[in-house]
């Protein structure tokens, strides 16, 4: 692709300012919309993000911050979108510009409550973007762990391999490695459900259970994730990949995992409410849990979901996560 292509982020928090970490690493310039004025008025003078990866230091003259949403949109070709799923709605009914002909790449793992869809069904049937023009970013990677130059992974999924490449080098430095993927419905789900399985990593950890437990379920988890996947969405894909296991072990494990963190205060006696609120980041998997549950509902066939189903019995039916998830180690080997 021979077109000098702008990139726009769109987010404030650890992610979004992670990817433009990365992205600094290659382009010279970047547009970084987030909501939260004082935050941009902040980086300018003091080269980082004071709420997330504030170890960051950025050379401002490669970002054009800015709170106009229409005008970051207009102004740049690839879009990449870091905004927690929950929040995602509201902004994009901000916009008064078109996104035709604009390349959209999510960096979110969950779905939009508002319609019940991955991010890229979302941008597909609610804004008509073509098939081609939607992508995914995912890991296994964490943002803290990028903000400290570790060594990482990404995932670039889209239909069109050209445009899947053009972020993937975009993004790939001396410690981001990158691969590119054409299951972009694939890795999408494998990036919303593993949000799930964490949160229910973290409530047996809440619970007591130690890691020869936390191994069986992370192996049942890769296992359900499967069968999911597979009713959503047929074609040849090696679930064993670090798009689909890799991600989900990362998440599942990780300390760094706000989804298992929220999981395990669940487990420690927290009600929703009160978990959410502690928290200073959204637990994506909250939301994921009950559109996944419910999607489930529309398939042709059963698909068999032990641990989703217990997840979404704790979380939205306010069922107890001792007992829940005793018989819930009962349903898998």
């Amino acid at each position: 692709m021979e077109k000098d292509f702008r990139f726009a982020v769109f987010g404030g928090g650890s992610w979004a300012t992670a990817i433009v970490k990365m992205l600094t690493e290659n382009l010279q310039q970047i547009t970084w919309y987030m909501r939260n004025e004082d935050a941009i008025a902040h980086i300018k003078t003091q080269k980082h993000n004071p709420n997330y990866l504030s170890s960051v230091e950025f050379n401002t003259n490669q970002l054009n911050l800015t709170s106009d949403l229409n005008a970051a949109v207009m102004d740049n070709d690839v879009l990449i979108f870091a905004i927690p799923s929950a929040f995602l709605d509201t902004e994009l009914k901000k916009l008064t510009v078109s996104l035709k002909d604009k390349i959209i790449f999510s960096a979110i793992k969950g779905i939009v409550p508002e319609t019940g869809l991955i991010v890229g069904e979302h941008f597909h049937k609610m804004y008509n973007i073509p098939i081609g023009n939607i992508g995914v970013l995912t890991g296994p990677c964490h943002a803290e762990e990028v903000a400290l130059e570790r060594l990482s992974y990404l995932t670039i999924a889209c239909a069109d391999k050209a445009k899947a490449q053009l972020v993937a080098d975009s993004l790939k430095s001396d410690y981001i490695k990158t691969k590119i993927s054409d299951d972009i419905i694939g890795t999408e789900y494998a990036a919303m459900l593993k949000n799930i399985y964490a949160i229910a990593a973290g409530i047996f950890h809440g619970l007591g259970y130690g890691d020869n437990f936390q191994s069986v379920l992370m192996s049942n988890s890769i296992r359900e994730m499967k069968r999911y996947i597979k009713r959503v969405h047929r074609m040849k894909r090696n679930i064993n990949n670090s798009a689909y296991l890799g991600d989900l072990l990362v998440t599942g494990y990780s300390t760094f995992s706000r989804n298992r963190m929220f999981g395990n205060m669940i487990g420690k006696g927290y009600t929703v409410k009160s978990a959410m609120m502690e928290m200073s980041m959204v637990a994506e998997g909250y939301y994921a849990t009950k559109s996944a549950y419910k999607q489930k509902a529309d398939f042709k066939s059963k698909v068999r979901t032990p641990i989703i189903d217990a997840v979404y019995d704790v979380l939205y039916l306010g069922k107890n996560a001792k007992s829940t998830f005793a018989a819930l180690t009962n349903k898998i080997d």
